[in-house]
């Protein structure tokens, strides 16, 4: 077999030719023969601009239809893509552009607005993700293209532009295709190489393993597609499989996901955790805690027939047509879990991260072992440091096609976490059973998943709220779907400087917000909390982090 993931896609153009595949949500629907034209003019346009194969191509913006179709054209023209975050801050996109080399930048309005082009000075070509329009370009030909587009397009193809056109870059397996980059609050992020064995992996596995999906089917993209769990598989997926991908253009609020569900009742649902926690304990734990369904709920067969139409609501609440819903990015709380298996829910909790591209685990739902993470993926070997790895946990460990090629012009942190013979250090602690499943117990990171499934780092907010005025140290935490400050103050030099109790909550109130103001939306505290005294530490002086986690 061709080891190709650009030789899947264009099958999948070819075959499903006169199929729908993206839609902008109650917007314009583009078919795969369209998204196979608007690739081919796209290239007359790169090409114009001197962007040669091989060069970065970076795109910011939230999901659409037009973000989708540039990213599979970049690709297929043989450059290589960096998405970036639309929630990133000005100078975060610049330094994203610049570490990359970027020759071309593609930006919605929204972003562009507050980006300065004298800022990114190595870029060649700036175009408006939203119409596709050029904004600057330093070869006047990609001008002339852009505004003579159709008759550019009629010169390469006389004939009428047929499926038999479409002929994309050949790729090499360590090739690299996407330059992710984590989606830290600073500039300090690292690039992750993914190479193009690791998409071609990753799309065939969902190939081979969701079987329930089909051409035609629709799925709702709601995951951030600079991340690569929304992008591999509510879009490199779909797009291998003939579906139609429908992109919620604006934030994914709890109203508009449920009337998309409700409208579009995709086959297949990616979620991170917060999604379901919500319904389930905003909604349906309050009805159960009901004194009457408590006592139904121990009558038998009443109990049984209440727990079923449970799971058709929450089967309901999205759309009613999927065949599984896959909850990943971060640990399910374990209450709504072992709810969601005494009802028979289909859903599966898969395991992976940006370097892998990104998965590591996974088992469909009705295989899947509650409380695991799943098994280890095809061409994906998984090993936990450990003396005992049923019994003892240890660090979690990874090999195969899916891992990254490093991280980009940073040998020194690739170092730290490849081994000699191509293990990756993950980060994770974790303990695997005799039949394969992989349990995560522990994270050796520290991360946070935002509600839309941003990834937050909260050493990165704390080292600026430290160097805010009368903060000695500072801990970011998550409660009750917030991010919490928990400050220790210089208390000393507050009662040098004679400033009263109210004084301090408003300077520190002031601290918040200026820090709100220098980091992304998702990012932004909403509560704060002093200590009387610092926070404890272990013998080399870092904080004991677990001891300030709200309970579960």
């Amino acid at each position: 077999m061709e080891k190709r993931f650009l030789g899947l896609i264009e099958n999948s153009m070819r075959k499903h030719w006169d199929l729908p595949a993206f839609s902008d949500y109650n917007g314009q629907t583009f078919h795969y023969k369209e998204v196979a034209r608007r690739i081919e003019k796209f290239h007359i346009i790169l090409q114009a601009a001197g962007i040669q194969k091989g060069d970065k191509v970076a795109l910011v913006g939230r999901n659409s239809s037009n973000w989708a179709i540039c990213f599979f054209g970049i690709l297929a023209y043989g450059a290589v893509a960096v998405p970036i975050l639309h929630d990133f801050k000005p100078d975060n996109i610049h330094h994203i552009v610049n570490h990359s080399e970027a020759k071309a930048v593609l930006a919605a309005a929204s972003n562009w607005e507050s980006m300065s082009e004298e800022k990114m000075p190595d870029v060649r070509l700036f175009m408006l993700l939203d119409n596709l329009s050029i904004i600057r370009c330093k070869e006047k030909e990609a001008l002339t293209a852009r505004e003579r587009i159709n008759e550019y397009f009629e010169r390469k193809y006389p004939r009428p532009f047929t499926a038999d056109d479409i002929h994309y870059h050949r790729e090499q397996p360590d090739e690299l295709a996407v330059l992710n980059y984590t989606s830290g609050t600073t500039s300090f992020s690292k690039g992750v190489m993914i190479p193009y064995r690791s998409l071609w992996s990753n799309t065939l596995f969902a190939a081979d393993h969701l079987s329930f999906i089909h051409p035609g089917d629709n799925i709702v993209c709601m995951l951030p597609m600079a991340h690569m769990y929304g992008l591999a598989f509510e879009v490199l997926n779909s797009v291998n499989k003939g579906c139609h991908v429908h992109f919620l253009t604006r934030t994914p609020s709890p109203k508009i996901v449920s009337e998309a569900f409700a409208t579009v009742k995709p086959k297949l649902i990616l979620a991170v955790p917060l999604i379901i926690e919500k319904i389930v304990r905003g909604k349906i734990f309050p009805e159960l805690e009901k004194p009457i369904m408590k006592w139904l709920l121990r009558v038998p067969y009443i109990n049984k027939m209440i727990l079923e139409k449970v799971s058709d609501k929450l089967a309901a609440a999205f759309g009613g047509n999927f065949e599984e819903i896959v909850i990943g990015g971060a640990a399910i709380n374990r209450e709504v879990e072992q709810f969601l298996h005494s009802i028979h829910f289909r859903y599966t909790v898969g395991y992976g991260m940006t370097e892998c591209g990104p998965l590591i685990s996974y088992a469909q739902w009705d295989e899947f072992t509650p409380g695991s993470v799943g098994r280890v993926v095809d061409r994906m070997e998984i090993r936990v440091d450990s003396e005992d790895p049923a019994n003892q946990v240890g660090e979690i460990l990874t090999r195969g096609d899916n891992v990254m090629l490093g991280y980009y012009k940073n040998p020194e942190a690739t170092e730290s976490v490849m081994t000699a013979d191509g293990w990756m250090r993950t980060g994770d602690l974790g303990t695997i059973s005799p039949d394969g499943s992989l349990f995560i117990r522990g994270r050796k990171k520290t991360m946070i998943l935002g509600p839309n499934g941003q990834n937050i780092y909260p050493e990165e907010i704390e080292e600026k709220l430290n160097n805010m005025p009368y903060v000695i140290e500072s801990l970011v935490i998550s409660q009750e779907e917030k991010l919490v400050a928990l400050i220790y103050p210089d208390w000393e030099q507050m009662s040098q400087a004679h400033i009263s109790s109210a004084e301090i909550d408003r300077l520190m109130q002031d601290n918040i917000d200026r820090l709100n103001e220098e980091i992304p939306r998702y990012c932004r505290i909403s509560l704060f909390k002093l200590y009387r005294e610092e926070f404890e530490k272990t013998p080399k002086r870092s904080i004991k982090r677990y001891l300030y986690q709200p309970a579960e």
